[in-house]
């Protein structure tokens, strides 16, 4: 396992990033460009497709939306202009529950919850890298899901705006969101189907 490919050594920002070929997938984290390419697995995309299904049937009437990768999200480092915004992420699933963040480019601000599903190729990314931006930028809610041990590692932000320790839950647990009083996710359901070396 790795972290995904770096662009160059320079610091790039959001203009940038809406210039580079639309057949590859980047991240921009504080200024450094990582290759997200290629497209997920099968068994990614059926996780994926599994866990927003759900939430989008649950949101119907409700001010929350939820989307898929590729969507972009900004977390800008104060009031920049967008151009100048030096941090984009794709998260495979996120949860938006204030509208002014949304526009036709995405999602400029912290969203109130993110999934990540793992691959091999960007596990650490997602383990490390990613779990201190979205503490950093005060996502209330992050899970990592892990489709070969099918298994979710839950975040939620603690009074002192940091995660606490990850809440482990397995194929046989329903999951429940802290941003909803009355919405959990059956694991069981997000991973049937999948091959028993999902990678």
């Amino acid at each position: 396992m790795g972290y995904p490919l770096k662009k160059e050594d320079r610091i790039y920002t959001y203009k940038d990033y809406l210039n580079w070929p639309d057949g590859e997938r980047w991240e921009l984290i504080e200024g450094v460009a990582y290759n997200m390419t290629p497209s997920p697995s099968r068994s990614h995309q059926k996780i994926s497709l599994a866990i927003a299904t759900e939430i989008y049937q649950y949101l119907k009437g409700k001010k929350c939306e939820v989307y898929q990768a590729p969507f972009d999200v900004r977390f800008p480092e104060s009031n920049e202009k967008d151009e100048n915004i030096k941090t984009v992420v794709q998260p495979d699933i996120v949860i938006i529950c204030d509208p002014s963040k949304l526009d036709e480019k995405g999602c400029q601000g912290s969203p109130d919850l993110i999934i990540e599903i793992i691959s091999p190729s960007t596990a650490p990314h997602d383990y490390i890298t990613k779990l201190n931006l979205y503490e950093k930028n005060r996502v209330p809610e992050y899970w990592i899901i892990h489709p070969r041990d099918r298994i979710a590692m839950v975040y939620r932000r603690t009074a002192d705006g940091k995660y606490g320790k990850a809440e482990i839950y397995s194929q046989e647990d329903a999951v429940k969101m802290g941003i909803f009083e009355d919405f959990s996710l059956n694991m069981e359901l997000i991973f049937s189907g999948l091959p028993e070396e999902p990678f």
